[in-house]
């Protein structure tokens, strides 16, 4: 037997991180791995000897936290991001001027919503005529990036620091990606407007993304890393690549995942962290979590709890 359950003590005007705390004090289900969230993220992003790698899947930024992420990388918390091409094509959009709107589920018919030019992610809308604006825009740094080098090969991570330099926005996360020169992966970009745009830019004029360039940065900071800490949002490609990648140090130390996928489907998206102890992606006495549930909801409380704690 361990410590006991304590009984969660409410009280007005508790700030985020004492509301977390009596989640600790409780220690159990949801709440209890919700702390341990806390406390895992706090030790990456104070533990100098960590590389702490970010994954981002879903619609996470059309959904509300571009600019979480954005300031976790101007603070210089976040070493490596890897992210689904769809985050990268509205962080763009939301800095050429475009916006997302709130919508519904189910109350406004989606032929309704094709007919008037508004695409549905869940509950948020947005205006298909965004993505016009987008392919113009890629297309034009393209065209300033010299013929020779677009022939050699770019990588995704200076295809995106590129297009982050022309940035104005101080919000968007490619333009601090550029800033602070992390490195940034996005292994699925093809799957996303901006690979269609790039592709049909390919059609006329020269270019070639070379993905091997990419990989040979991820090793070297995977080899040098003394320690790895992976926050994991969502799953699919962006969740395995970083997994994948620490196979070349026998596994990252300690990671929080926060998903609503299930593991009975044996889908990386759903797969428990520990699963991955057995592929050599995750180092035998590790500290890993897994919170079940809404990223939009649980990760702006984390990362309040966490920015509180350091700030003691």
């Amino acid at each position: 037997m361990k410590e006991k359950v304590q009984q969660m003590k409410i009280k007005p005007g508790m700030t985020v991180g004492e509301l977390t705390d009596q989640m600790g004090k409780s220690g159990v289900l949801g709440a209890g791995k919700l702390y341990r969230a806390v406390k895992t993220i706090s030790t990456m992003f104070q533990d100098p000897d960590y590389r702490v790698f970010l994954s981002v899947a879903g619609p996470l930024v059309p959904g509300g936290l571009r600019k979480v992420f954005s300031d976790l990388i101007a603070d210089e918390f976040i070493d490596v991001i890897i992210l689904s091409g769809g985050n990268i094509v509205h962080d763009l959009m939301e800095a050429y001027g475009e916006s997302h709107f709130q919508g519904s589920f189910c109350k406004i018919e989606d032929t309704e919503l094709s007919d008037r030019g508004i695409g549905r992610i869940g509950d948020i809308l947005i205006n298909t005529s965004s993505f016009e604006v987008l392919e113009k825009k890629v297309w034009e740094i393209l065209d300033k990036i010299p013929s020779e080098k677009r022939k050699k090969g770019l990588s995704i991570k200076e295809l995106l620091l590129e297009i982050g330099k022309t940035l104005e926005d101080p919000f968007s996360i490619i333009r601090q990606i550029y800033e602070k020169d992390i490195l940034v992966f996005s292994p699925g970009i093809m799957d996303s407007m901006l690979g269609l745009n790039l592709w049909s830019y390919f059609q006329l004029k020269p270019l070639k993304i070379d993905h091997l360039i990419d990989l040979n940065e991820l090793a070297n900071i995977v080899y040098e890393a003394k320690r790895v800490g992976a926050i994991i949002l969502g799953g699919g490609l962006p969740k395995h690549f970083g997994l994948g990648a620490n196979i070349l140090r026998d596994g990252i130390d300690s990671a929080v995942q926060i998903t609503l996928d299930r593991p009975e489907g044996g889908s990386m998206s759903g797969a428990p962290l520990e699963e991955a102890i057995s592929w050599k992606k995750a180092a035998k006495g590790g500290e890993f979590v897994t919170v079940v549930g809404d990223v939009t909801i649980l990760f702006p409380l984390i990362i309040a709890s966490v920015r509180e704690k350091l700030r003691k």
